[in-house]
């Protein structure tokens, strides 16, 4: 989903979590082999900035599992202290719109996140998604059933729920008192708040049956993208990509969207991401559009030190237009410093992020040029990428 770069995602997780059961909160308890939270974050890897609240005794493991992929801040002791949190974080930015999202909500689609999107793109202040309520509701007291409400006009509020930043930011502070949710407070403030279509998988883990219930939604889902990726292919395209930048001062290289503290930095008009540049160049090599000087002009001054992961969400992008996914992509890393073996791992899953496929078909690799040549000498790193294209 190609998303505004001026949006941006809290996703709050700072809660304990107690009533879902467990030994550990709910949202660091395994999810089909990840976190409920690394797999909520997933859900919005479209999105250039993205928040996470936590409680500060779960700082460190934040770090371990989503180091690198978002911004980590302390929450509070309620939802509303911690979307505040949030929401403080991205002040004073280029964001303009932000989406506010349940950590405890892993299931949610792509198609409810770009409903709430396209709803402030077209000129909305809020929106959020909602599903009808169509069973009977009753008033229940001492367990005895004393009476019975009417369904006509009420929903079942859901999250992402999205708000131009500065009337939610306004918002909450008039009404320090917090709420149930944003959209309440949104409507204390005036806001109109629109609709989006909801959805009946994206629930929020609460009781300690919802992971049963979540597992067997999970399942469903990946058994029906194992169906259709099991259709026949029209075609198929190959592309490969080839980058290299020296290495001058500094204390630190971008590496396939990682941050590694090194003696030197890699020199460049962007930030010389050599791998996230092979792997754009190979991408764009598949689909015969040139590569990346083509469409980020180093000449064009907006694009002094900016971060690679916007080539390659636009190779990306260029591609979904066409109609076509990433079958695999294989990156190799030319150097003799620094050692990529402990950082591969963040690089595999930093580039499934950016480029919404599975970490299962991203490699990245690293071989040394036995000391010979500008890599052996510590000139420069290099970087090969090779991507398979699929259509159909």
């Amino acid at each position: 989903m190609k998303t505004p770069q001026n949006f941006a995602v809290i996703i709050t997780a700072a809660g304990r979590g107690t009533r879902a059961g467990g030994t550990q909160p709910k949202q660091w308890r395994d999810f089909g082999g990840t976190s409920v939270l690394a797999r909520t974050v997933r859900a919005f890897r479209g999105f250039a900035r993205i928040v996470v609240t936590l409680h500060p005794e779960d700082m460190a493991r934040g770090v371990a599992e989503l180091g690198g992929r978002v911004t980590l801040i302390a929450g509070g002791d309620t939802r509303s202290d911690s979307v505040m949190a949030g929401l403080r974080a991205l002040e004073g930015s280029d964001v303009t719109h932000v989406l506010i999202h349940d950590g405890a909500r892993p299931l949610v689609s792509q198609a409810v996140i770009r409903g709430v999107v396209e709803a402030l793109e077209q000129g909305a202040p809020a929106a959020a998604p909602a599903l009808p309520v169509t069973d009977a509701l009753w008033r229940v007291a001492s367990g005895t059933v004393t009476g019975a409400h009417p369904r006509e006009g009420l929903f079942r509020a859901q999250t992402p729920q999205g708000f131009a930043l500065d009337a939610i930011l306004a918002a909450h502070r008039a009404h320090p008192e917090g709420a149930a949710d944003d959209v309440e407070l949104a409507c204390r403030a005036g806001l109109p708040v629109t609709v989006t279509p909801g959805d009946e998988d994206n629930l929020k883990l609460t009781w300690p049956e919802d992971f049963t219930r979540a597992a067997r939604i999970a399942g469903e889902n990946a058994a029906e993208n194992a169906k259709e990726n099991t259709m026949p292919l029209t075609d198929i395209r190959t592309g490969n990509g080839f980058d290299v930048h020296a290495l001058g001062p500094g204390d630190h290289v971008w590496l396939c969207g990682v941050r590694i503290p090194h003696a030197q930095g890699l020199i460049g008009h962007s930030d010389a991401d050599v791998g996230m540049h092979a792997l754009t160049d190979a991408i764009y090599g598949a689909l015969a559009q040139g590569d990346i000087g083509r469409h980020f002009p180093p000449s064009d001054p907006q694009w002094k030190g900016a971060a690679s992961d916007i080539f390659l969400r636009h190779a990306v992008e260029l591609a979904g237009t066409g109609g076509w996914r990433i079958g695999n992509a294989d990156v190799t890393l030319i150097c003799e410093q620094p050692k990529i073996g402990p950082h591969a791992a963040a690089m595999q899953d930093r580039l499934a992020e950016i480029t919404g496929t599975e970490p299962g078909r991203i490699s990245v690799k690293a071989t040394t040029s036995e000391r010979l040549g500008f890599t052996g000498r510590g000139e420069g790193i290099a970087a090969i990428a090779t991507v398979t294209l699929l259509k159909g």
